[in-house]
C-alpha cells in the first residue's frame, strides 16, 4: 500500500515538474514568454507549436545526451522504418523516451529509498524503463507486418487483374495502391512511397528491394524475388503474380488451419485451472457436504 501511495506521487510530482518545464523552456510557451518579458528579453514569437512539438523539443535534449552506438542507432532507424515511422524526428522521440523512461525508474527508486532495501533495483528499474519502448516498438512492428502479410494476397489479384487489363507493372502497381487506400491502408502506403521513388529517377529493382526492406515481410522478399526474376527472364509478369498469389492463399490456409489445430493444446491448461475444478465443485460439492453432516456424527461417536 505504501509503495503504491509512493509510485502515485512521485508520477504527480514528476507530470508536473515535466509539464512546468517543457511549458517554461519552449519557445512559444505563454509561461516562458512571461518570464522573459519580466527579465527584458525579446518575447516576439511568430508560430505557437501544439503540444507535440513542445514534447519533440523537450524530449530531443535527451536523446542528443543519450549515448548511443552506431549499431543501435541503425537497428532502431529499422524498426522505426517497418513501424511506420520513417521520419529522423521519430527517432529522437524514440531515444528521447527511452532516456526520460529509464531516468524516471531511476529517480523513483532513489527518492522513495528503495535502492537502500536492494541495490539491484536501481539498476532493474531504469533498464525495464530503457527497454520497455523498444518491446513495444517491436510489438508494433509485428502487428504491421501481419496486416501487411494478410493484404498481400487480395493486392496480387488487383494486380493482375490490371496487368493483363493492358497496364504496365509500374502503373498497376500505382492504381492498386490507391484502391487499397481504405481497405488496407498500410500496404497502399507502402506502394505509395515505391511509386515516388520510382519517379524519383530510382529503378524499379532497387525501389522493390526498398519496399522489401521497409516492410520486413518475407511474403514481399519473395514477391520482390519472383517481379525481378520475371523482368530479367523476360516471362509473363501475370502469370508469375497469378503462381504466387495462389501461393499465398494456399499458405494463408494452411496458417488458419495450424492455428485451429493449436486451439485444442492451447484449452487444455484453462480447462484443467479453471473449468474442471468449477465443475468438481457444483458435481461433488453437495455430495461432499451431505457425507460430512452424516459421518461427522458417527466419527464424533
Amino acid at each position: 500500500m505504501e509503495l503504491g501511495i509512493s509510485l502515485a506521487l512521485f508520477l504527480a510530482l514528476f507530470t508536473a515538474i515535466f509539464s512546468f518545464g517543457v511549458a517554461t523552456f519552449a519557445p512559444a510557451s505563454a509561461i516562458g514568454a512571461r518570464l522573459r518579458t519580466l527579465a527584458g528579453k525579446n518575447t516576439q514569437v511568430e508560430d505557437k507549436p501544439d503540444i507535440q512539438e513542445r514534447l519533440e523539443q523537450a524530449l530531443e535534449p535527451i536523446s542528443r545526451r543519450l549515448p548511443k552506438s552506431p549499431t543501435e542507432v541503425s537497428k532502431s532507424r529499422v524498426l522505426l522504418m517497418q513501424a511506420g515511422y520513417r521520419e529522423q524526428r521519430h527517432l529522437n522521440i524514440y531515444f528521447g523516451i527511452r532516456g526520460l523512461l529509464a531516468l524516471t525508474g531511476a529517480s523513483w527508486v532513489l527518492m522513495t529509498g528503495l535502492w537502500l532495501r536492494s541495490a539491484l533495483l536501481l539498476i532493474m528499474v531504469p533498464a525495464f524503463g530503457y527497454f520497455l519502448p523498444r518491446f513495444l516498438l517491436k510489438r508494433k512492428v509485428s502487428s504491421r507486418q501481419k496486416t501487411i502479410k494478410l493484404a498481400l494476397p487480395d493486392a496480387l489479384d488487383l494486380t493482375v487483374i490490371s496487368v493483363e487489363a493492358g497496364l504496365g507493372l509500374d502503373q498497376a502497381i500505382l492504381r492498386v495502391g490507391q484502391d487499397l487506400e481504405h481497405v488496407h491502408p498500410q500496404l497502399s502506403e507502402e506502394f505509395g512511397l515505391m511509386n515516388l521513388e520510382m519517379r524519383a529517377g530510382k529503378a524499379r529493382a532497387e525501389a522493390l528491394r526498398n519496399l522489401a526492406g521497409r516492410t520486413g515481410v518475407d511474403d514481399i522478399r519473395v514477391l520482390v524475388a519472383v517481379l525481378l526474376q520475371t523482368d530479367r527472364f523476360g516471362t509473363s509478369i501475370s502469370q508469375a503474380l497469378r503462381v504466387h498469389s495462389d501461393a499465398l492463399r494456399t499458405e494463408r490456409r494452411q496458417r488458419a488451419e495450424e492455428a485451429a489445430a493449436k486451439t485444442t493444446i492451447k484449452m487444455i491448461p484453462v480447462l484443467v485451472f479453471f473449468v474442471f475444478p468449477a465443475m468438481f465443485a457444483v458435481a461433488l460439492g453437495p455430495a461432499l457436504i451431505h457425507m460430512y453432516r452424516v459421518l461427522l456424527p458417527v466419527v464424533q461417536k
